[in-house]
Parts: structure tokens; sequence; C-alpha cells
């Protein structure tokens, strides 16, 4: 499987060899999205238009289209790792939301430099 992102939305494709085509589906969304093409540029174009016409259709029926990622997500963890995380944080000077932030940042880079993603 592989990913294209238009407008913030991801879409996820694969290639069927007996059809001889790319199809895929748009992820994170109750919505329906789907897109398909012979090439990875039709592909990229026929991404861009689904997430286009399910805006317009969102516009003219006045629903207010998913979003596929708010930048807003619940953590769980042990009460004594939430209490090192905002000692930790106070004792930086930032709030615990920005601490998290800033570690998921690095464990992100991190990742990127040991080829560990998924992007």
């Amino acid at each position: 499987m592989s990913i294209l992102t238009y407008k913030g939305y991801q879409g996820r494709f694969e290639y069927d060899p007996d059809a001889d085509i790319f199809h895929g589906d748009v992820l994170h969304l109750t919505d329906v999205i789907t897109f398909q093409g012979r090439s990875i540029d039709e592909l990229k174009t026929a991404l861009a238009d689904s997430i286009e016409d399910y805006l317009d259709l969102c516009k003219n029926v006045g629903k207010p289209p998913q979003k596929p990622f708010s930048g807003r997500f619940n953590v769980r963890l042990t009460p004594g790792l939430h209490q090192k995380a905002v000692r930790t944080a106070a004792l930086e000077g930032i709030s615990l939301n920005n601490w998290i932030a800033h570690a998921v940042a690095k464990a992100l880079i991190a990742a990127e430099e040991t080829g560990r993603h998924s992007c």
C-alpha cells in the first residue's frame, strides 16, 4: 500500500494487476471517498478531483466536510508517567501540551533519520 496526500486528506492506494489499474480510498473518514487511475499522475489527479467533489457536495448540502485530523488526540498514561511528564514540562517552563508536541516531533525526526517511518 502507498499513500498520497491532498489538502490534508490521505489516500491509500494499491495496484490491481488483473484490472491494470491503481485504486484507492481516503483514510480516517466515515464518509467514503474513492479514486482510481492507470498511472501515478492519473491517480494524483483522481484523488484531487474526488476530494474537490466531496468538498463541493458538502458545501451544496450544507454539511461540514469531515476533516481527517483535528490536531487533537487523547493520550492515556499511567499516573506516574503523567506526573513525571508534567513535572518535566514545568521544569522546562512549557505546558504539558507543548512538551508532548516537542517529544512527538523529536521522535518523528529520529524515525525519519533511521528510516522507521511510513510517510
